[in-house]
């Protein structure tokens, strides 16, 4: 079939779910932090996640039956494992049409004795029986790669139109690499796009695999930004590196929360503890990685004694301080316990013993689709 060339910066495409883009004729890359947050960033590892694209989508609509896109990915390796797939995935009018996998571009590899960079080439990325009648694409780019697009073509007799403004609550959501999603089955099985799926929300998916440190530089992009309603999920990665202890934890997520209803005073707010971790619920951080595809803990029989937290005490710490705002009047910020998202009962669906499979991914998705402060907010659509 004839194709042809769409210029990148179109007027008809839509990049949603990332908070900074750069958009030429030529290139497409996008960022879930805006731009002005690079200068304060402290370590390459946060720019990383920043841009990778979990959540982020690229929107139209057109009448093509083919579309073909040229990618360069910067996918990532732990060492000695095989490299994290680069997976995006095609929904026409809703429906999931398929996935597609970039496999040749630049990896990073992260090994104990430091990062290493391979470079590599684009990829064409192809969706074909599409179909000739005009159609809505939401092209969900991949949550464990930084992408970006080089090329768009499509059948050569097609139009390429705007995508209808979406009508959904606009929701942004904060968290670890639980939910960033790395684990799941592809860039729309991450917990909170399944979740934002079910509920009909237009998410913006800030999930830091681990960087959720409470950074003000994040606190201050959800305070600024076209949402209206947030939530955080909060405290594995804090325990879990040791990077805070029980004195400075409470008062940091006070002052996260501040900053946040700085500008957004009333909107609905929702906390999340962490969910179940079996090396952290009575041990302390940190935690290191043990072989190749699994973490341990580390032996400091004086570290709780010193302040350092497990997840049970992280977990009071995280309800105490919601249920003081609350007291002092803040009866739009609520508390979810992690535990109801995923148990000590969904500990199969746990390989590494700290991230979620992709059945717990999309089982985590369905649970929190299903708890009162998603579904009262829904009803307010």
């Amino acid at each position: 079939m004839k194709m042809k060339s769409v210029s990148l910066d179109h007027p008809a495409l839509a990049v949603r779910g990332a908070m900074h883009k750069v958009q030429s004729a030529a290139s497409l890359k996008a960022w879930r932090l805006p731009a002005w947050t690079w200068a304060q960033s402290p370590d390459p590892a946060v720019d990383l996640m920043v841009g990778m694209t979990s959540g982020v989508r690229l929107c139209f609509t057109t009448d093509a039956e083919v579309l073909c896109l040229t990618v360069l990915e910067t996918g990532i390796q732990l060492a000695g494992t095989p490299r994290r797939s680069a997976t995006f995935d095609l929904y026409v009018d809703g429906i999931q049409h398929g996935s597609a996998e970039a496999k040749s571009g630049h990896t990073i590899v992260v090994d104990p004795k430091g990062p290493s960079f391979a470079a590599g080439s684009p990829s064409e990325i192809m969706f074909d029986a599409l179909g000739a009648c005009l159609k809505a694409i939401e092209l969900w780019l991949p949550q464990s790669a930084q992408v970006e697009i080089l090329g768009l073509s499509v059948s050569s007799d097609a139009k390429i139109l705007p995508s209808s403004e979406p009508s959904g609550l606009r929701w942004a959501h904060y968290g670890s690499s639980i939910s960033h999603g790395m684990e799941a089955k592809g860039p729309s099985w991450t917990w909170p796009a399944v979740a934002a799926r079910k509920l009909g929300y237009e998410l913006m998916n800030v999930g830091l695999a681990g960087q959720c440190h409470l950074d003000g530089f994040v606190a201050r992009s959800l305070r600024d930004g076209p949402f209206d309603a947030i939530s955080l999920e909060v405290g594995i990665n804090i325990i879990g590196a040791d990077t805070m202890r029980r004195r400075v934890f409470a008062s940091a997520l006070h002052s996260f929360l501040d900053t946040i209803r700085e500008g957004k005073p009333d909107m609905p707010l929702l906390v999340v503890s962490p969910i179940f971790c079996p090396l952290l619920e009575t041990h302390t951080g940190p935690l290191e990685r043990d072989g190749l595809a699994s973490y341990g803990t580390t032996e400091r029989p004086h570290s709780a004694a010193d302040g350092a937290l497990t997840l049970v005490e992280g977990r009071t710490i995280i309800a105490d301080v919601v249920a003081r705002r609350r007291n002092a009047g803040d009866a739009n910020l609520s508390y979810l316990d992690g535990l109801t998202l995923f148990g000590a009962a969904d500990e199969a669906d746990l390989p590494d013993h700290l991230h979620p499979n992709a059945a717990g991914q999309e089982r985590m998705g369905e649970r929190f689709a299903a708890q009162g402060w998603a579904t009262t907010l829904k009803t307010q659509l």
